[in-house]
């Protein structure tokens, strides 16, 4: 099928011949029809970069009456970088109509400026939903008259936190207009959306729900976590040609890893939430003329970009939610053009693989990182096909041939060559030279991982064997009777210097401590201490019995609170005694 079977209007159909479309994608064999011919509602699942903005654009182009003055369609999409490419799409396909006006509306750009664009009566009006809104407060746009209604990406707008400016939008609209929903994913918030606002809506679905990109191949590579930047940088330098983004979890990450591949001489940039628009503009307009390599990112901040011919995506960290990964790896694959999106584990993450692939509805394939010596020869071959197809300027290199010949004429073919390649990979090669294996041998980590918890599960028997050993005792002298450890052995020492007492854990609050003495010993402790006058204060040791000693039963502990009350009372009887005798 050709897309001049749709039946487009001429205008419509010169635009598309412009831009060389020939075959309509699935998406927009599905689509267009449907739209075009159709007043109904709509919900469409298929990958980001498969043809969603033809799919709906020019269906609607068609619809469009472009003598009217009011606002006939809108398409909400979620970030600016979208809204500009989605609004340029248009203008593309309707470029032969003279009366149409298409008006991008989006945040980080002068509003007054948006509202004077929004004076001239466009037909058809791209927006992302929080300028959108604070446009409607202003009351300097009515929408509520359009007849198409587009949600672009609408997973997307729902992560980004856009459901409260959805709700207004949808509220300031007509109901009857036709409403087009696109989403890569259709989690519960985009159903929720679906069921809220759109009545009897016909389906389609381009491959399985939340599948992956038939042009994307998926690989993931495990490394221990201290060796992650060096698999990266080994990657970076097997495929010479990469021009990818590289997502990150966090903004302190995303800097960091940028600035280390800077640091080390790649051509690499950071897109982050905390840069200004014009430092995000700066950056996508250099990562757009390939002037970067390699862009590292948030998810946040790459929402909605749209980059032509990436031919990789890495995830340096797999993302908090796994289908967040569909949405990465589907920024690279598109147009029919083959992708490759890699993830860097650790062996924590392993388990993360299975539930992505049945999300993916796709297997994820375990790769190796390249040698040292396979870097080396993939980064050579590279350059000698560079050399092979450069364009060279016969006539001026002419000029200077005889003099470089009679330079070089004691060199022969091979030795020339030799000199050629040193001179391009002197640096490489030394560094390559002793490259070590970064791949985790699984079959030794597992063993590694049975020995230490074998080493753990002993060290728990110990120290549960050593609790069974102990008793803790309470004496009321703590740090405001400036008591150390070191004096609590020594006053136990001192009052027992027959018996020898193992000492355990000490404690010390400000009021009183806390020590462990063999169960053996305990009692000998109490009855050497109880009553005792140290620094001019009266001792009471007594046994802490919620904690250990499960060797010291019910029964001891209630000889040794009698033992302690007779010699209180021993005690008592012997201070009455002295009293006495001082009254005679």
């Amino acid at each position: 099928m050709e897309f001049k079977e749709f039946g487009f209007k001429q205008e419509v159909n010169k635009a598309i011949e412009d831009l060389g479309f020939l075959s309509p994608m699935p998406i927009q064999q599905e689509a267009i029809p449907t739209i075009l011919y159709n007043d109904i509602n709509l919900i469409a699942l298929a990958q980001t970069g498969t043809g969603k903005t033809a799919a709906f654009g020019l269906p609607i182009i068609n619809r469009v009456d472009f003598e009217d003055k009011d606002v006939q369609a809108l398409v909400l999409c979620p970030t600016r970088e979208l809204c500009i490419q989605i609004a340029n799409d248009l203008k593309k396909y309707s470029k032969y109509i003279t009366s149409a006006r298409v008006t991008p509306v989006y945040g980080g750009a002068s509003i007054e400026m948006q509202i004077k664009d929004l004076k001239r009566n466009p037909q058809i009006v791209v927006a992302t939903p929080g300028r959108l809104n604070d446009l409607l407060q202003r009351k300097k746009i009515d929408i509520s008259n359009i007849k198409y209604l587009v949600l672009d990406e609408a997973d997307e707008m729902l992560n980004m936190g856009f459901k409260d400016d959805l709700d207004y939008i949808f509220g300031a609209t007509s109901e009857n207009k036709n409403t087009y929903l696109f989403s890569a994913t259709m989690p519960k918030e985009v159903e929720q959306i679906a069921n809220q606002y759109i009545e009897n809506p016909v389906r389609i679905q381009i491959g399985e729900r939340n599948q992956g990109s038939d042009n994307v191949q998926h690989f993931y590579y495990l490394v221990h976590q201290k060796d992650r930047y060096l698999a990266l940088k080994r990657i970076a330098d097997y495929y010479p040609n990469i021009y990818g983004i590289i997502f990150c979890r966090t903004k302190v990450e995303t800097q960091e890893v940028a600035d280390m591949l800077i640091k080390d001489g790649y051509n690499a940039d950071s897109l982050h939430g905390d840069l200004s628009q014009a430092q995000r503009d700066h950056v996508m307009s250099r990562f757009r003329l390939r002037n970067i390599q390699m862009l590292v990112a948030t998810d946040v901040a790459a929402r909605g970009l749209d980059v032509n011919n990436l031919t990789h995506v890495i995830n340096y960290e797999l993302p908090d939610e796994l289908e967040q990964y569909v949405h990465r790896s589907g920024r690279t694959g598109r147009a029919d053009k083959q992708g490759i999106s890699i993830a860097i584990i650790n062996l924590k993450e392993k388990h993360k693989i299975k539930k992505l692939e049945k999300v993916l509805k796709k297997e994820i394939v375990k790769a190796k990182i390249p040698t040292g010596a396979e870097v080396c020869r993939k980064q050579l071959f590279n350059m000698i096909n560079r050399v092979e197809n450069v364009e060279t300027d016969y006539e001026e290199i002419d000029r200077f041939l005889p003099e470089i010949s009679k330079q070089l004429s004691w060199m022969d073919r091979e030795e020339l060559i030799k000199h050629f390649v040193s001179l391009e990979f002197t640096a490489l090669l030394s560094y390559y030279r002793e490259a070590v294996d970064l791949n985790v041998d699984e079959s030794l980590e597992k063993e590694k991982i049975k020995r230490e918890n074998k080493q753990r599960d002993r060290q728990k028997r110990d120290r549960s064997l050593d609790k069974d050993l102990f008793t803790t005792l309470s004496i009321n002298l703590g740090y405001k009777d400036r008591i150390v450890p070191q004096r609590l052995i020594g006053i136990i020492n001192d009052y027992t210097p027959k018996r020898r007492i193992e000492i355990g854990k000490i404690d010390i609050t400000d009021q009183c401590s806390y020590i462990d003495v063999s169960n053996d010993g305990a009692e000998a402790v109490v009855d050497a201490l109880d009553g005792r006058m140290i620094k001019g204060k009266e001792l009471r040791v007594e046994l802490v019995l919620h904690k250990r000693g499960k060797n010291y039963s019910e029964k001891d502990r209630k000889k040794s609170r009698d033992r302690k009350d007779s010699k209180r009372d021993t005690s008592k009887r012997k201070t009455d005694k002295r009293k006495n005798k001082s009254k005679y």
